[in-house]
């Protein structure tokens, strides 16, 4: 890291001590919590997409410094100005009590949630501010400025984050509960269809030779979560646009509630052959990890067409 400038160097720095903190306390969350276990794997992953992205980065830090680097000017200057500084203030808020909160209660989720975002917030707007300046600047717009270009390609490596963080208690329960009602609803209405008699008792599916409960694990919250990991990870290597990123990500999610539906077909369909007890253990677990496996083989798949170059043939000069 000897071409880095030193001020830039030390909010790396910090920012690594504040991802540090961040993984400590979220390490709970990933032992105790089958949905977010995929959490160990993000430091990696994070470590990972810095190190694939130096050379952009490296480039962007000298774009910074260089005679004539974009800046923003007048009322735009302000705005982005006066956004960086609310944003470290709101993340240095959040993250003080985040803390507090967890050296009084202990790991919690609304702890665990403030502490990430204010990570988000400080990290950021550090690497905002400790930019490498230019002695001629040149005017330019938002996206132009040589200094949001830079923090651009740190926004997995923070914003990823938030993916295996748990949610507030309130609005995690209330996503499953939706997630498991449209579960069962639609395995009832798909055997409905088929003329197999399947009574729906809330959250139970009454068959011929016994019942079957779908249980929380069987929400897709636990899908929702890996595989919104997995296709942020993929957004953020093998696509440029934000566009590409941002379809990539909602295909993600799209692909996690169908093949989770998917899962809940082929379990009762299991148990409607060979009965309720048929679908515990090795089935279970299996269709389980196959949901995850779907979806990046999905995902893989749509790389190709997301990265598709059209290009319009022009007549040879003569």
């Amino acid at each position: 890291m000897g071409a880095v400038p030193g001020t830039f160097r030390a909010a790396l720095a910090l920012a690594v001590g504040f991802m540090g903190f961040v993984t400590w306390d979220q390490s709970h969350w990933w032992s105790v919590k089958e949905d977010y276990s995929f959490g160990w794997l993000v430091p990696a992953f994070v470590v990972f997409v810095v190190y694939d992205r130096w050379p952009k980065i490296m480039a962007a830090l000298a774009a910074c410094a260089a005679p004539g680097s974009a800046r923003v000017r007048g009322w735009r200057a302000w705005v982005l100005g006066s956004g960086v500084g609310l944003t470290l203030a709101l993340g240095a808020g959040f993250f003080l009590l985040g803390s507090f909160y967890r050296a009084g209660a202990g790991s919690s989720h609304p702890g665990t949630l403030a502490i990430t975002l204010g990570m988000i917030g400080v990290v950021l707007s550090l690497l905002w501010l400790n930019a490498p300046e230019t002695a001629a600047p040149q005017a330019g717009g938002f996206l132009e400025d040589a200094r949001v270009r830079l923090v651009v390609f740190f926004l997995f490596p923070v914003l990823v984050w938030l993916v295996s963080a748990p949610m507030v208690s309130i609005v995690e329960e209330q996503l499953r509960l939706f997630l498991l009602h449209k579960v069962v609803t639609v395995v009832a209405f798909f055997f409905d269809m088929l003329g197999l008699p399947v009574e729906q008792q809330g959250n139970v599916l009454a068959l011929p030779n016994g019942s079957v409960g779908v249980e929380d694990a069987c929400s897709g919250i636990r899908s929702l979560t890996g595989c919104l990991f997995a296709g942020s990870f993929l957004a953020a290597v093998f696509v440029e646009r934000l566009w590409q990123k941002v379809a990539l990500v909602v295909a993600a999610m799209g692909f996690a509630f169908v093949t989770n539906l998917g899962r809940g077909l082929f379990l009762t369909g299991w148990a409607y052959s060979y009965g309720p007890k048929a679908i515990e253990g090795t089935v279970h677990d299996i269709a389980g990890y196959a949901v995850l496996g779907l979806t990046v083989a999905g995902l893989l798949a749509l790389l190709p067409l997301l990265n598709l170059k059209i290009s319009v043939g022009t007549s040879p000069e003569r």
